[in-house]
């Protein structure tokens, strides 16, 4: 019987070798180089780039006026600092008018790089006098997930009315919102689940999407757009 010699293998090279490390360091740390992680506390300068969509609107003419708003944007952090910066944000929120009056409140998930997601409300009636540039509200930060567990915070914000996006439903409308964002992280520990579970939602990719179903541009109660 003919007998066929088996060739032993070669040992790896080096080049086989810089693929495998990098291949399990993809494999095993695939996130070792996203989102910044915040410090205990802190203080930066962002700005919210939205588009707004009406949904759907309550109006009692001589009366009030209420319309269901939500919000798409990215932010872009003004200080070149790696915090609160291309997050994905979303909002939902309710324009009011009434009484001679007009404001609007509302709640945002902003979502980073790494799946992680800060949950915060607003409302336009709360004005940090010893920021009069910021004239437009107040963010009050909720609580997070991941790596912001625990963060609570308060970010006066301006409007600043832009071009709306080309492609955008009839009715919709554009702001740019910068914030002066101040945070502490209570615990890092310490689970806000009970109160942010739109968070985890957002962060699954599970959070409702809401057709527009309405053309109507409300007046925005932000004093500072004079609309």
């Amino acid at each position: 019987m003919k007998s066929y010699p088996i060739a032993a293998r070669a040992p790896p090279t080096w080049i086989g070798k810089t693929a495998l490390f990098s291949g399990l360091l993809m494999a095993f740390a695939p996130g070792v180089v996203l989102g910044a992680e915040l410090p205990k506390s802190g203080s930066t300068s962002y700005t919210s780039h939205y588009v707004f969509h009406p949904l759907e609107t309550i109006d009692v003419p001589g009366v009030g006026k209420g319309t269901a708003l939500r919000m798409v944007g990215t932010t872009e952090n003004t200080k070149g600092d790696p915090f609160f910066d291309k997050m994905n944000a979303k909002c939902s929120a309710v324009s009011i008018e009434a009484g001679g009056k007009k404001w609007i409140d509302g709640a945002c998930a902003m979502k980073d790089s790494d799946g992680d997601v800060v949950f915060s409300s607003f409302d336009t009636r709360e004005l940090d006098k010893s920021q009069p540039k910021m004239d437009c509200g107040t963010h009050t930060i909720i609580g997070g997930t991941g790596k912001y567990k625990g963060i609570t915070g308060l970010e006066p914000f301006a409007c600043v009315t832009v071009a709306t996006p080309a492609g955008e439903p009839v009715g919709s409308f554009a702001l740019d919102i910068p914030h002066n964002t101040t945070w502490e992280f209570k615990s890092r520990a310490a689970s806000v689940d009970g109160l942010c579970n739109y968070c985890d939602q957002y962060a699954q990719g599970n959070a409702r999407e809401e057709p527009v179903v309405s053309s109507y541009k409300p007046s925005i109660g932000f004093a500072s757009l004079g609309w």
